[in-house]
């Protein structure tokens, strides 16, 4: 418990604080604007932020982050957690799924299956003595793919619309779903004990959270409707938005014990079924990038960088660490290419969606984050993590656009010209 001098000594240091979330959010800023004028994900632009900001550590006596900051900061990036998780299921389009059909589900299920196998396998390499939920928690972060970076380069080819493109898109919508869903439960049994009963329990509650979610997704869809009809796109809409979200996040660890962000997740699924779902989308952004996204962001390398456990990184965890890289890169291309061809696409396309699924960001990082707050993985993954994105966000691109250069048409030329 806290003491009340405690309370007070917080408090009264409480301006420590604004010091460096301005930093964050200037320095973050920045290269946003970078990065979108270069055509990279902005996730990467307030990744180099914290990278950036984390050699203010080196500096001697230095308070900007101090113990105090940190654990604030701290605080204020977990809300941008599940600010996060909650955008990625408004941004769902379950329709997308549907309109690909099999051809999305069959390349997800192997863009999930190699990924996780290999990096499940890595870790068991590496450490023997590490229980089996940590290696599977190694493969499971390996399993989130952020399309973003796609999105933007097929668009510029003009290929956003073809198989591949809708294929990218909506395997990467199935991605998400499984992965979260796998996330929860690895988390929940992680937690319990190695008996029958406990491992039953878990499995009971996820079906339970998933049953009410259900339940409560048509009740929230109701209220939300008939607020639509009476003050469409008004400010309320996106507040009782955020209380779901929150209410959800809640209820999903509270009473279900299932990871918050999944919550958050189900919450943004529910309400991406109504008509206003991008206001609602629009306005959750502007809240989360405002200020969360970009704290949460900039404090995995501010955290994870310089740091004593960084210091005392071995030479184990380093090969781990480029097995890992290694394994998170050609298992996207070697799963989902394999499930192109099962679903009779050609060669080069099968291998253009391997390289669509392959780019990774914000799950990613999210998934790690839950996995070293339950203890399941090292907090140095987070520095091969960032390397992983930095390295497929600029390889993804090129190696998409280098795989349609004799295939784009004069119209296309003309597009990407302008779009130059």
């Amino acid at each position: 418990m806290f003491s009340i001098n405690l309370l007070a000594d917080t408090f009264s240091s409480f301006y420590e604080i604004l010091l460096p979330i301005g930093l964050i959010l200037l320095v973050s800023k920045f290269f946003q604007i970078v990065c979108k004028k270069i055509k990279f994900p902005i996730v990467v632009g307030m990744l180099l932020s914290g990278v950036l900001l984390a050699f203010i550590k080196l500096i001697p006596n230095q308070f900007v982050f101090s113990p105090t900051v940190m654990e604030g900061l701290e605080f204020l990036s977990k809300i941008g957690v599940v600010l996060i998780m909650f955008e990625a299921g408004l941004e769902t389009d379950t329709n997308q799924i549907k309109s690909c059909g099999v051809p999305s589900i069959i390349i997800t299920v192997l863009g999930v299956i190699f990924p996780m196998g290999l990096g499940f396998l890595v870790s068991f390499i590496c450490f023997k003595s590490v229980s089996i939920w940590t290696h599977l928690f190694y493969g499971t972060i390996l399993t989130a793919t952020s399309v973003s970076v796609t999105i933007a380069t097929l668009k510029e080819l003009g290929k956003l619309n073809s198989k591949v493109g809708t294929s990218i898109v909506s395997a990467a919508i199935i991605d998400d779903i499984l992965g979260v869903i796998i996330l929860s439960i690895i988390v929940s049994l992680s937690s319990s004990s190695s008996n029958g009963l406990d491992i039953l329990g878990v499995i009971l509650k996820t079906i339970g959270f998933f049953v009410f979610s259900a339940l409560m997704g048509f009740l929230v869809r109701f209220i939300f409707r008939w607020i639509e009809k009476r003050h469409p796109h008004a400010q309320r809409l996106p507040i009782f938005s955020l209380a779901v979200c929150f209410i959800f996040a809640y209820i999903a660890e509270a009473v279900f014990s299932i990871a918050d962000i999944t919550g958050a997740f189900i919450a943004g699924l529910i309400l991406s079924k109504l008509k206003n779902h991008e206001y609602i989308d629009r306005r959750a952004e502007q809240a989360s990038y405002m200020l969360f996204s970009p704290i949460f962001f900039a404090m995995i390398p501010i955290n994870n960088l310089f740091s004593d456990s960084s210091n005392t990184l071995d030479g184990k965890f380093v090969l781990f660490g480029i097995l890992f890289i290694i394994v998170g890169i050609i298992g996207k291309i070697i799963g989902c290419g394999l499930g192109g061809l099962i679903s009779k696409y050609s060669i080069k396309d099968s291998y253009r969606v391997g390289l669509g699924m392959m780019a990774r960001a914000e799950v990613c990082l999210v998934c790690a984050t839950k996995g070293i707050d339950a203890n399941l993985v090292n907090s140095n993954i987070m520095f091969f993590i960032i390397i992983l994105i930095l390295i497929t966000s600029f390889v993804t691109p090129l190696l998409l656009k280098f795989s349609y250069k004799n295939e784009i048409s004069s119209g296309d030329t003309t597009l990407l010209k302008s779009n130059n």
